[in-house]
């Protein structure tokens, strides 16, 4: 099996090859290398677009260990779905808003954001946010009152299907042609109720793994509350991909980690790995993701390769995937979601008897 290192080295190989085929000028350098990469990303909108799924892809993004990448892929992966011709829907689920700032969206107190659709009475068409990354891309935001918001829960009747309500309830209510390719969902470094609310409303799990050895630890707690979820509330919710992330090339840990990784959940692993990069790390001070910060780094390169081998593996998914699925973006609106003679949308793995109790 090709090492990550390899794989990254191949990459480069194949660009300079591309570079050298088309007869434009000496791609020998890194400077003329990381110009090439850039102007792909800039002039994505000329290239081919990556491919729609087969039908919408609400995506949870979720570690309870802080600090292996969960806002970092969110926000990266959405502005490269986006850029690629993905109309793209990110929901921070995440108090402190850092999926917010890296997008340039306001999350200030008194902000409508994902907390009034969560505990108020306003739906996620009045909470959504324009970006600055692109114009196929917008964000519900997560403002410092969600801190508070498990706790306003707690006595709520089906809390946990709260968010799951909001997104189908905003999906139904738009045209077929502006409706979401992918909706992904940031989720808190916690097992708390705003993560079980993203589980119960996602129909598959990406999980960001560091390449040490400590964010290997509560993998197997993820994975058992996982099940459970699986089991009581969201019947049709799975492990449906795993990136490696902050993978460093010079030294034999990383190596080991990703091996592991790879022999244990196989093709759940994406083929690109997400190198450490500090320009990925500086571009939320800037309020940008990496892509638009510097297009040219291996750290945009890599969430590139990353969404495009995702939208790759979504295209082949069908409609028989998804449970009582909305339909893919175009299909008639009268198929798309399971709508009650009330027009309320029931919670998956729930009854009518069940509500009204």
């Amino acid at each position: 099996m090709t090492d990550p290192g390899e794989r990254l080295r191949s990459s480069l190989a194949a660009d300079q090859s591309s570079a050298a085929a088309s007869g434009v000028g000496d791609w020998d350098s890194p400077i003329a290398m990381e110009a090439l990469r850039a102007t792909r990303v800039l002039h994505a909108a000329d290239q081919e677009p990556f491919p729609a799924p087969g039908r919408i892809r609400v995506i949870t993004i979720a570690n309870q260990k802080g600090g292996v990448g969960k806002t970092t892929s969110t926000v990266n992966l959405g502005v490269a779905l986006a850029l690629y011709g993905l109309r793209t829907l990110v929901i921070d689920l995440d108090p402190q808003g850092n999926t917010s700032t890296a997008l340039g969206v306001e999350h200030t107190v008194g902000t409508p954001s994902v907390y009034d659709a969560l505990v108020g009475d306003r739906t996620l068409s009045e909470v959504v946010h324009p970006t600055t990354a692109s114009p196929n891309l917008l964000c519900v935001p997560a403002t410092i009152d969600l801190a508070g918001a498990e706790i306003e829960l707690v006595s709520v009747v089906a809390r946990e299907h709260r968010l799951r309500r909001a997104i189908e309830a905003h999906i139904h209510g738009l045209p077929a042609d502006q409706r979401p390719h992918y909706v992904l969902i940031d989720c808190p470094p916690s097992l708390g109720l705003l993560t079980l609310n993203a589980l119960v409303a996602g129909d598959e799990v990406l999980i960001p793994i560091q390449c040490e050895y400590y964010a290997l630890e509560g993998l197997g707690q993820l994975l058992s509350n996982i099940d459970l979820v699986r089991a009581h509330l969201n019947p049709g919710i799975t492990v449906r991909t795993i990136l490696l992330t902050m993978y460093d090339g010079r030294t034999k840990l990383a190596d080991q980690v990703a091996d592991e990784v790879r022999k244990h959940f196989g093709d759940l692993v994406l083929t690109a790995v997400i190198p450490r990069n500090v320009r990925v790390s500086e571009a939320p001070g800037y309020g940008q993701s990496v892509l638009t910060y510097d297009p040219g780094s291996r750290g945009s390169t890599s969430y590139v390769e990353a969404a495009r081998e995702l939208a790759q593996r979504g295209a082949t998914l069908g409609q028989s995937d998804r449970p009582g699925a909305p339909g893919p973006p175009g299909s008639s609106p009268a198929g798309a979601l399971a709508v009650t003679e009330d027009g309320a949308v029931p919670a998956r793995g729930t009854s009518r008897t069940q509500e009204s109790q």
